[in-house]
């Protein structure tokens, strides 16, 4: 009898958006589509592309690459400021559109999707159509510059693998029997969660190669790795499942929340790195209680730029992705928790204080508050003698305002020069949520 133990199903389907933000600004204006396009954070030949078009990528631009030299490599490269409100409405509209073929088990980042397959589904060419069907209603109901390259596999890790196998609009499925010969050609970088460092480490043990990382049996790879993750990682490569489908194992509970943000250079000083400071506050504050937590510490982040002579008198001065060396401060400050914006702003406002002063730390470019020790509303224990000063209360009223106007509506005065500035940003991990009229 001839007897499979790992049958040829496809358990997951990863969706990647291929050059999601470049994308989206293709389909936003036709007079873009084919040609290179490079989204950047803002208008400066110091900074760096956040994004690039495929045109752009066929010339050697990428997300990282510095704005002056990707204007070198190719001088009539359209330049757009990224707009993150929109990514965020363009990714819900692709959802959207994804659950018209199959629900959406899973949303990575904003430009990653992922779906489970049951039953029959689960079956290739039925796994195949359900794919193709995603990629027509996406074409269909959300825009024809948005492609996306779809991964087929028997668990999450692998579907992640195949799609990215075939850029752009491109459609792999990796099938147990073919497993793991089909990705024997891979680089180890092309493992999610190798990155450099990591592939330094193995091949430091002597691990250079897929082929030699696809030849060690499980006890080589728990001693390759020095955990758990070496034998899950045995099992994902052949197609089989581990419980948590190589995703990582979220606690369920959220712990922190914030914003961050590189200034612009009318905004690099002592007061404008205090305004924005505010301002980043403010929006934290007002997702604090949508969210419904408590806070009970704050910690903030400032990055100074140095100039040259700074920095080369510094033995351990950073370097920025954008160019910038920099020194760093940051501080963490505890207290009983809270979610109304006036007790988190003379938190705020008794951290700034502290902030170092000498010649190295006069140019502040990079400003981040995050709140943490986060709390569930219903397991918040009230004061003893409640709120004198109605300070829940007068939050309530702003934010009223503020979700029916915009989140800038009403604020404290301390924002008012950056009530601009430091707009919605999407970072890896954080999909922005639509609060009111506002996506935060």
């Amino acid at each position: 009898m001839d007897f499979t133990p790992y049958p040829d199903r496809f358990g997951f389907l990863h969706i990647d958006l291929n050059s999601f933000f470049a994308s989206v600004e293709q389909q936003l204006e036709p007079k873009y589509r084919g040609r290179p396009l490079a989204v950047v954070p803002t208008m400066a030949d110091t900074t760096c592309c956040i994004a690039a078009s495929y045109e752009a990528k066929a010339l050697g631009i990428k997300t990282g690459t510095q704005v002056g030299e990707a204007k070198k490599k190719c001088p009539e490269i359209v330049l757009i400021e990224g707009n993150h409100t929109e990514y965020a409405k363009y990714s819900k509209a692709i959802a959207d559109a994804v659950e018209l073929c199959c629900p959406v088990a899973h949303t990575p980042s904003i430009d990653e999707m992922v779906c489970q397959l049951i039953g029959r589904e689960q079956e290739p060419p039925r796994a195949r159509r359900i794919a193709l069907d995603i990629k027509q209603s996406i074409y269909k109901n959300v825009g024809v510059a948005l492609r996306c390259s779809i991964g087929m596999a028997p668990n999450r890790y692998l579907a992640k693998i195949a799609s990215d196998m075939q850029k752009p609009d491109g459609l792999i499925g990796l099938l147990p029997s073919q497993l793991p010969r089909a990705i024997a050609h891979l680089e180890l970088r092309d493992l999610p969660g190798v990155g450099a460092r990591t592939e330094v480490r193995l091949n430091a043990k002597g691990i250079t190669t897929m082929e030699q990382l696809l030849a060690l049996d499980r006890a080589g790879m728990h001693k390759l790795w020095d955990s758990v993750w070496g034998d899950r990682l045995y099992h994902w490569l052949r197609g089989e499942a581990t419980g948590d489908d190589g995703a990582p194992v979220s606690s369920g509970v959220q712990k922190s929340l914030g914003h961050s943000h590189v200034m612009a250079p009318e905004f690099r000083s002592q007061e404008g790195a205090w305004s924005v400071a505010h301002k980043l506050l403010h929006k934290a504050a007002m997702r604090l209680r949508m969210e419904k937590f408590y806070a009970g510490s704050m910690a903030v982040t400032i990055r100074f730029q140095l100039t040259r002579e700074q920095a080369e008198g510094m033995a351990k001065a950073k370097k920025h992705f954008s160019g910038i060396k920099h020194s760093g401060w940051g501080m963490e400050a505890r207290f009983r928790d809270c979610q109304d914006t006036l007790t988190l702003l003379e938190v705020l406002r008794g951290i700034w204080k502290q902030r170092p002063q000498g010649a190295e730390f006069q140019r502040p470019f990079f400003v981040g508050v995050t709140l943490r020790d986060l709390i569930p509303e219903n397991e918040h224990q009230e004061d003893l003698f409640g709120d004198p000063n109605n300070r829940g209360q007068l939050s309530a009223t702003m934010d009223k305002l503020n979700l029916k106007y915009g989140h800038t509506t009403l604020h404290f005065a301390g924002m008012l020069p950056a009530r601009e500035s430091a707009p919605t940003r999407i970072a890896f991990t954080q999909i922005p949520v639509q609060y009111g009229v506002d996506y935060m």
